[in-house]
This record gives C-alpha cells, sequence and structure tokens, in this order.
C-alpha cells in the first residue's frame, strides 16, 4: 500500500473544516494512528450514544467506520471531499459498553475511481464489537 500523504493534523483540519457537523455536540472523534495503508480512529461515546442496556447505538458504530473509512481513503489520496460512501456493510458482533471505541482501518484496494476499506471496531482488552467493509467512490482527479 501507498504511504499517507496526509497526516494525522491535516486529516483532522480537514474535517473540521469540511465537515463540522462530525463536531456539533462535542469532539468524539479522533484519528490517534495513520500509517501505510492503516489508520485507527477512536471514538469516546457519551450517554447520546447509548440505547436501552446500556450499549452504544449501532448507528454511532456505522458513524465511526464510515467516518474512518473516508479518512483513511484521505490519507492516502489527499483532500478529496466529493469522495462518497457507495456501500458500507457492518455486523455487529458484541455489545459494546460505555467507553472508547477503536476503529482500525485497513485499505484492501485503493484505485483510480474504488476504494474497499476494511473497518474493524474494538473496545480496550475485549473481543471485536463490529466489522465493517465500506466501498467509497473517488471522483475523477
Amino acid at each position: 500500500m501507498p504511504a499517507p500523504i496526509l497526516s494525522i493534523e491535516q486529516l483532522h483540519e480537514f474535517l473540521d473544516r469540511e465537515f463540522p457537523q462530525i463536531h456539533v455536540n462535542g469532539r468524539v472523534l479522533a484519528v490517534t494512528e495513520v500509517s501505510d495503508g492503516r489508520l485507527v480512529m477512536r471514538l469516546d461515546p457519551s450517554d447520546r450514544h447509548l440505547r436501552p442496556g446500556n450499549t452504544v447505538s449501532g448507528p454511532s458504530m456505522v458513524m465511526l467506520a464510515d467516518v474512518a473509512a473516508y479518512a483513511i481513503i484521505l490519507a492516502h489520496i489527499g483532500p478529496v471531499a466529493l469522495a462518497v460512501t457507495t456501500n458500507l456493510n457492518i455486523n455487529f458482533l458484541r455489545k459494546p459498553t460505555l467507553a472508547p471505541i477503536f476503529c482500525e482501518c485497513r485499505l484492501l484496494k485503493l484505485g483510480n475511481r474504488l476504494a474497499v476499506v476494511d473497518a474493524l471496531l474494538t473496545q480496550e482488552g475485549a473481543e471485536p464489537v463490529a466489522q465493517a467493509t465500506a466501498t467509497y467512490s473517488i471522483p475523477p482527479r
């Protein structure tokens, strides 16, 4: 896989500028690592992310997987705001608790028009809570 061309700081600046709505109720997402074909994003869930039974909601985990997939693609192709999700499939594996969730993404394919990302969502000291595969359409450059 190619080396990333955007740093963690550049990714945060881009997301803050182009998608400020992801931080409407406070900053809960942050890229923690980026390297060749790999990125880790952290979600710090709050009460608003919970469902009955004190579990983090599915939509919150989908958001994490989708934003992390977008971030790994941008880290490797540059700030292309119009790259869009064309498919996202998620498998919920275990009940997540109200604790940070980490999404480790790996680029499976990075082509000129499509990118495919595998995303594994985990919590500290626990088995994976979800796994997603996302496909993004990359606009012509």
